[in-house]
């Protein structure tokens, strides 16, 4: 049973940087794809950004050119670097794993969830 545990969320000035991690366990991420999503209160949850199998990346209109994904393999670790942060970009972070080698649209298609980390930017 796989497991992901999200960390370095916090509160940050608008302008500011903050880098999330996601450990993974119990499986290799090197072999699906990840994807960061948020959800913000009383709004549904959106995905942020997405790594396929191969190493490409998609993100959201709204954090192209100013969030990152990536994963060190060797870690198993998940991350998102996100600058220029607005308050906007409040809301609670999740890591996710499918089993698939490219990332589904179908957020339910996510097999494995972390428990989210939050993540406030004040203006």
């Amino acid at each position: 049973q796989g497991q992901m545990v999200e960390s370095g969320g916090g509160s940050v000035q608008a302008g500011g940087s903050l880098r999330l991690s996601c450990v993974a366990s119990g499986y290799s991420i090197s072999v699906y794809s990840l994807a960061w999503f948020r959800q913000a209160p009383g709004k549904e949850r959106e995905r942020v950004a997405s790594i396929d199998n191969d190493g490409r990346t998609r993100y959201a209109d709204s954090v192209k050119g100013r969030f990152t994904i990536s994963q060190d393999n060797a870690k198993n670790t998940l991350y998102l670097q996100m600058d220029s942060l607005n308050s906007e970009d409040t809301a609670m972070y999740y890591c996710a794993s499918s089993l698939f080698p490219k990332a589904p649209e179908d957020l339910s298609l996510f097999r494995y969830w972390g428990q989210g980390t939050q993540v406030t930017v004040s203006s």
